[in-house]
């Protein structure tokens, strides 16, 4: 499914930026992943931290099929996974994982972004 959208909001970066951008924060997420699985066992809970983390890359690796459909509230809310399940991630990771956990927080920031886009498209839809 490829994005047709006649409305690009203002902030919206042009698209050549945003892959560049997809490869470093990916490789961050891989690099802090394998740093705090190197950790897990001084981490609480940490099955659960590992579930969410799944959880909101999977959902992430969704997110362009259902934004590209126009699907924009859920867009939005799956965003919101994301941000809220990486938050969770970076703030049980950063005592036994510090680096782990500051290595997501440029992706917390991009995702956040992609959100204000994503709402802007949703209320421009409206």
């Amino acid at each position: 499914m490829s994005f047709d959208s006649d409305y690009e909001p203002w902030f919206q970066p042009p698209g050549w930026v945003v892959g560049p951008i997809w490869l470093v924060l990916y490789s961050m997420i891989a690099i802090s992943f394998m740093m705090m699985l190197s950790k897990k066992e001084e981490i609480s809970n940490n099955n659960i931290i590992i579930t969410l983390f799944l959880i909101q890359l999977l959902v992430n690796i969704m997110w362009p099929n259902v934004f590209n459909s126009a699907e924009y509230l859920t867009s939005f809310l799956m965003i919101v996974i994301m941000v809220v399940f990486t938050l969770i991630y970076a703030y049980a990771t950063y005592g036994p994982a510090k680096e782990a956990s500051i290595l997501v927080w440029p992706y917390i920031l991009w995702v956040s972004f992609a959100g204000m886009i994503n709402f802007a498209y949703y209320l421009n839809a409206r």
